[in-house]
């Protein structure tokens, strides 16, 4: 072989050689990048199922707990009416109908006597009224010998334990006929006596209807305290099966220690193998602390990663074209134009996806601005300017019991998961601030919760006011978030602002720790009083820490420097709220320039603009808390309705409220047995009449009650058996504020309806 045949031959097998390791090379890299995107794709998925089907836990539990909590309220209010009329037998009927009308839920409502209480009624005794699926109510005597109640659970544990009582599930066959769990309580005579019970039956159906309209793709159960099945896939197991046999059945040591973590009400996540062999993941919680119920959302590990697995294929096989694109590639470079093309379609894929995902997050923020356009003592006006498609910022507001509930709060990191986490933030402050209005309770609320499910360490910085409209006090607590600006209107301590002070100073905070950190943490929570048009500016540090391309911060001074020019503007009648947004959003842009934005911007301005009106009346009573003086109290209120032209229905309805308002204080207020005053002013101006009721003795917030409802004519009624619901149905508003050790119950009525309460 001549010496130039040997070059060509081992040149030729040298670049045959060198492409072959090149092509080995691009196969072990891109089964590298497979296995990473796979590892963590299916670690993300994972996170994202735990964070769902920790939320549905909770807001199953929220919505069972309300539910339940409001049967409690309802009987326990009704057992005072029924035992004021528990030698009457034949007027339970009509005390016992309009519960069973009023509450949805509440399938029918019964009192059971003990033995022979009635001789004339025989041994037993148990008035029933019920209602069918079509809303017909029926009255019956269920008591007989073929239905001893005074052998049944539910009617000798109260009796004997003097003691409320949630019964176990069960199908009612003789009253609701279909699935029911039961509330009692202990009746007493006039001599204090336990002389029966009254049982409300509270259909389960709403709670099949709740969890199967779930949109998570997982399997429901719910067990009682004893480990009998609620409600499951299988129908033919509810109340026929307890959780307990079943696992002895399958003699797996790994279900029956998750079935006694169910029976003993703990929370947790575990992964087991069903009967069929399957891997199953297992999110457990109480949703049930009153009856002891614990719920179980179960996920296949198929189903969990289907999709994944689906996009792992369609990768893998993505990824196996890129290699024999590779190939060609190495020989021909033909087809360069279509791999272009499929790239190109992949980013607007991911683009349409995201932006998506910026709509689904956008519509979670309110954007209606002004916001309560029926109403002059309010305004607040927002803004939110994402960095990426999604974010980390949140704002949120709206009222209840004339109190502004409104927050601001910043997620640490960006993108997608710190949307994620924005998402359940709003969440858990629309879910606590529903039945909670102290901004410290609040706040150790959603931080109890956002802590319990905080696998990844992301916090929230987060402020979160409430504002009472009619007083300007505002209750504030703050989790490690930038202190809001105060314009114009207060001070500290709450009075006005005069010429020798600033107009725009920063709000006294304590700073306390973000949201998501540390259980159990005690927030320490703060107060003032703010006067009309005083505006509250808040905001995230994407304002104060918005860079130029020099890398120089907007800062502080710079927005108070924005917001005393428009201060100043406003003095003179040039600017209104939006303004300030604008002219803030404005100096920012100006002064960031090219530079890209580096972090969400968020800004909310709470303006408060309540009118001060002419006072017209102006009266006070002052009675001791004896019942016995309700006659004084009528004829205070109907002076006042007089004097203002009520007519004869406005001013039955006008007293019946104040009867029931003034009763409530009179019972709850003061321990039994404690002697107090109660001080009711009357004031009105041109437009409303405003009662106010206060009193010194124990906390005590009627506008945290249920409301109990009934159909007896107002006239007709005892005092205080309508319950607060006839306050919220008579008068226009309800206020309650704890001040200075006194409780302070506000009543509002308007004297025109064409006028809109301001």
């Amino acid at each position: 072989m001549s010496t130039k045949k040997k070059k060509n031959f081992f040149s030729d097998l040298l670049e045959r050689r060198g492409g072959l390791i090149a092509i080995l090379l691009a196969i072990v890299f891109i089964g590298a990048t497979l296995g990473v995107f796979y590892y963590y794709a299916r670690k993300g998925v994972k996170e994202e199922v735990d964070l769902r089907a920790k939320s549905e836990l909770l807001e199953t539990s929220l919505k069972v707990e309300g539910i339940f909590e409001t049967v409690e309220v309802a009987l326990d209010n009704m057992a005072w009416v029924i035992e004021e009329s528990i030698d009457d037998p034949d007027h339970l009927y009509g005390l016992l109908e309009p519960v069973v009308i009023k509450n949805k839920n509440i399938l029918g409502i019964a009192v059971g006597y003990v033995a022979n209480y009635f001789p004339e009624k025989g041994r037993w005794f148990e008035p029933y009224v019920s209602k069918d699926s079509l809303g017909t109510i029926s009255r019956r005597q269920l008591g007989s010998a073929t239905h001893d109640y005074l052998n049944m659970q539910w009617f000798k544990e109260p009796v004997e334990q003097d003691s409320a009582l949630w019964s176990e599930p069960y199908f009612d066959e003789e009253g609701a006929k279909e699935l029911v769990v039961s509330y009692t309580v202990p009746l007493r005579n006039k001599g204090g006596k336990v002389v029966g019970v009254i049982i409300a039956d509270l259909s389960l159906d709403w709670l099949s209807k709740f969890i199967n309209g779930s949109h998570l793709d997982s399997e429901n159960l719910i067990v009682s305290n004893t480990g009998s099945i609620i409600l499951c896939p299988v129908e033919s197991l509810v109340l026929k099966h307890n959780i307990v046999d079943l696992g002895k059945r399958s003699k797996d040591t790994a279900i029956m220690s998750l079935n006694n973590r169910l029976l003993a009400g703990e929370t947790g996540e575990t992964a087991v193998k069903n009967k069929e062999g399957d891997m199953v993941h297992v999110y457990y919680s109480p949703v049930n602390k009153r009856a002891g119920w614990s719920m179980a959302v179960i996920h296949k590990d198929y189903e969990m990663f289907k999709k994944l697995h689906k996009l792992s294929q369609n990768l893998g096989l993505f990824l196996l074209s890129g290699l024999i694109l590779l190939l060609l590639i190495l020989w021909r470079t033909a087809h360069q134009s279509n791999s272009l093309l499929r790239i190109n379609a992949e980013k607007e894929r991911i683009g349409s996806e995201l932006h998506i995902a910026n709509s689904i997050q956008q519509s979670m923020i309110p954007k209606d601005f002004p916001p309560f356009p029926d109403r002059d003592d309010i305004d607040v006006v927002g803004l939110l300017k994402p960095a990426r498609e999604v974010g980390g910022d949140l704002f949120d507001f709206y009222i209840r019991d004339e109190k502004l509930f409104f927050c601001i709060a910043d997620v640490s990191g960006k993108g997608v998961p710190a949307s994620l986490v924005m998402a359940v933030t709003r969440t858990e402050f629309r879910t606590v601030t529903a039945h909670e209005a102290s901004a410290v309770r609040i706040m150790e609320l959603m931080n109890e919760q956002m802590s319990a499910m905080n696998n990844s360490m992301m916090f929230v910085t987060l402020f979160l006011g409430v504002l009472d409209l009619p007083t300007g006090r505002l209750r504030y607590c703050n989790a490690g978030h930038n202190a809001p600006l105060i314009i114009g209107g207060a001070n500290e301590d709450g009075e006005s602002i005069d010429k020798n002070e600033k107009s725009v100073q920063f709000l006294p905070v304590v700073s306390n720790i973000p949201l998501g950190l540390v259980a159990n943490f005690k927030f320490e929570g703060q107060e003032m009083v703010i006067n009309p048009q005083t505006k509250i500016f808040l905001y995230t540090d994407g304002l104060t820490e918005a860079e130029d391309i020099d890398h120089k911060q907007f800062g502080e001074k710079r927005m108070e420097a924005v917001a005393q020019a428009w201060y100043e503007a406003r003095e003179k009648g040039n600017a209104d709220t939006q303004g300030l947004v604008s002219s803030m959003n404005s100096a920012v842009s100006k002064f960031v320039g090219e530079a890209e934005q580096s972090d969400d911007l968020t800004i909310l301005v709470v303006d408060y603009t309540k009118k001060v009106r002419d006072v017209r009346l102006k009266r006070s009573l002052t009675l001791p808390n004896d019942v016995q003086t309700i006659p004084q109290l009528s004829e205070f209120v109907e002076g006042v309705a007089e004097e203002l032209g009520f007519d004869m229905d406005e001013t039955m309805n006008l007293n019946l409220a104040m009867e029931e308002a003034v009763v409530n204080v009179m019972n709850y207020a003061y321990p039994k047995g404690t002697e107090g005053d109660v001080l009711i002013d009357a004031e009105a101006n041109d437009l409303r009449l405003k009662f106010t009721i206060t009193d010194y003795g124990s906390p005590f917030d009627p506008t945290a009650k249920e409301d109990v409802d009934t159909s007896l004519a107002a006239e007709d009624r005892p005092i205080g058996g309508l319950g607060i619901y006839l306050v919220r149905q008579l008068m226009d508003s309800m206020n309650y504020e704890r001040v200075e050790g006194r409780n302070v119950l506000t009543l509002r009525k308007r004297l025109e309806k064409e006028v809109k309460e301001s």
